[in-house]
């Protein structure tokens, strides 16, 4: 799969789960991407691993997003 399709799956990914009211809950990064941990509840949570640089990019984007809205 190429960078641009793998870079696609990450935003579907990341997308589908905040449609689904999912919001960002932390991030652990290494040299090989990224660990998104996405919760709902206190009892539902998902992991996205974002390898693609584009990737990091657009959930850093979503991210920020997220917490200016909060204030």
């Amino acid at each position: 799969m190429g960078e641009y399709e793998q870079f696609l799956q990450e935003k579907n990914q990341i997308d589908y789960l905040l449609e689904k009211g999912f919001s960002f809950y932390k991030v652990s990064e290494n040299l090989s991407g990224a660990i998104v941990e996405f919760r709902k509840s206190d009892h539902e949570q998902e992991l996205v691993h974002v390898l693609t640089p584009n990737g990091r990019k657009y959930f850093s984007a979503l991210l920020l997003q997220q917490v200016t809205n909060k204030k």
